[in-house]
């Protein structure tokens, strides 16, 4: 089964999805840009960076771009859910790629005061999605982002640093897997590009012939088609969390307070029994 690796800055957590699609037919789900070849004296550089922008710019422009914004918006929407499980208010946050604003649009003022928000793309940019959070948006790269260290209490990102040369190893945990079935590979390829996730590393194929493409594409289906003609593509979510500490997050408790040992956790349900009919 073809796997394909997504990144969103958030935390650990390891789960199996599957979802509807919006718009699929058949597609069912189971301070500015750094210049060419900029990179960091250590970073690999793997990814032509440029070629991303113009493909994200590209997918922006399109009449219809919320056809292609089902994986975006579903794994948006999750991550705003673990932002509100953090019981605290957030005054200044960032979502570095964050395409047309797929985690800000999920998230409220009694939240989030202000969202910045990052994106190589200008067109992403312009085409944001409707949300109650006062945002400013900013053009620029993910590996060059043009802010002061400690700026914000909370950093997002969605769907962005997978196009990363710069990425730590320290990225390998366990995932969130998204499957989605398509009507054949050609569809999937279509999708593709139009969230602007086209293959933009700098060793790839600049041409497939057309009889390359049919071969594959009957490969696949024979391998791993399902029952219904349709192919299933597995993508796979990486999650992590980055947030500043503040005095109003909830503080662990006093060693040796706890009124019940952990022994005693499996009577928990006669325990409270005993304490309301004490009361």
């Amino acid at each position: 089964m073809l796997r394909l690796g997504v990144l969103c800055l958030w935390r650990r957590r390891s789960l199996v999805f599957g979802v509807p699609a919006k718009n699929l037919g058949l597609r069912k789900v189971a301070s500015g840009v750094s210049p060419p070849g900029s990179t960091s004296p250590r970073a690999l550089n793997i990814f032509d960076r440029d070629l991303k922008r113009k493909q994200k710019n590209w997918a922006a422009r399109q009449p219809e771009p919320v056809k292609f914004d089902y994986l975006k918006e579903e794994v948006g929407r999750r991550i705003a859910d673990r932002v509100y499980d953090i019981a605290r208010k957030f005054s200044l946050a960032l979502d570095v790629g964050c395409g047309r604003g797929y985690i800000a649009q999920h998230l409220n003022k009694e939240t989030v005061g202000k969202f910045f928000q990052v994106d190589i793309a200008e067109n992403a940019l312009k085409n944001t999605l409707e949300m109650e959070i006062p945002t400013v948006s900013v053009l620029a790269d993910e590996e060059f982002l043009p802010f002061r260290e400690n700026t914000f209490d909370l950093v997002v990102s969605s769907l962005s640093l997978h196009w990363v040369n710069d990425l730590p190893r320290a990225l390998e945990q366990d995932t969130d897997e998204i499957q989605v079935n398509y009507p054949g590979m050609f569809e999937l390829m279509e999708d593709l590009q139009g969230m602007g996730e086209s293959n933009c590393a700098w060793n790839r194929k600049a041409l497939l012939h057309r009889d390359t493409m049919l071969a594959a594409a009957a490969v696949y289906g024979e391998m791993y088609g399902n029952e219904d003609g349709s192919v299933p593509a597995t993508y796979q979510i990486y999650y992590m969390i980055g947030w500043k500490y503040h005095d109003s997050q909830a503080q662990p408790a006093e060693r040796g307070s706890a009124t019940v040992s952990f022994g005693e956790l499996g009577k928990i349900n006669n325990l409270m029994s005993q304490e309301k009919k004490s009361q």
